[in-house]
């Protein structure tokens, strides 16, 4: 069962991180995560994070059918989020991931691992198929994921508005869970 999944990953600088399904008790630690976001971050974001009934909203409804939410704690103290959702009908083979992370945990290779676990996840949950879409800008963040073996299919022109209505690129990234086969 998902519920129990826990994994322990150790970063680049030593630090242990337990990966596990976000629950309905983790309301308060993710609003801890969330609470200092900086208006830049924030910029990117679908949701206002800052909001505390954005995040009680996910906590009191969770539906793992529907998306699959990882935290990333090291100790008590929440330091990241990734997310796995699933999509229904003719798309139902594939996922689409998202990932966040604390300031402070940024750039030690958090984003990679809880990466990787959505990755495993996903073949657990019988994918065909992983979806990530990164404003354009963001090429860190897009380098990682093709390091993971991600491949960037397309890029959207002005497909994501920001807050104060600039726009900005879209870069799709997709990754095969399963070889193809075109045998005859």
């Amino acid at each position: 069962m998902i519920e129990n999944y826990r994994n322990v990953v150790m970063l680049k600088d030593g630090v242990r991180v337990l990966l596990r399904p976000m629950t309905a008790v983790d309301e308060q630690e993710l609003i801890k995560l969330f609470t200092p976001i900086g208006n830049e971050d924030l910029r990117y974001l679908r949701d206002d994070v800052r909001d505390p009934a954005v995040v009680q909203g996910w906590c009191q409804t969770l539906d793992y059918g529907r998306v699959l939410p990882l935290v990333a704690l090291v100790n008590e103290r929440i330091v990241g989020e990734a997310t796995l959702h699933f999509r229904h009908g003719p798309k139902r083979h594939v996922g689409e991931v998202r990932i966040f992370m604390a300031k402070d945990f940024r750039r030690r290779g958090l984003g990679s691992k809880m990466l990787q676990t959505l990755i495993e996840l996903a073949r657990k949950q019988d994918l065909h198929m992983l979806v990530a879409e990164i404003v354009a800008d963001q090429s860190k963040v897009i380098k990682a994921f093709k390091n993971l073996g991600f491949e960037q299919r397309a890029v959207f022109e002005d497909y994501f508005m920001l807050p104060d209505g600039d726009v900005r690129d879209v870069a799709v990234l997709m990754l095969a869970l399963r070889p193809s086969v075109d045998e005859f």
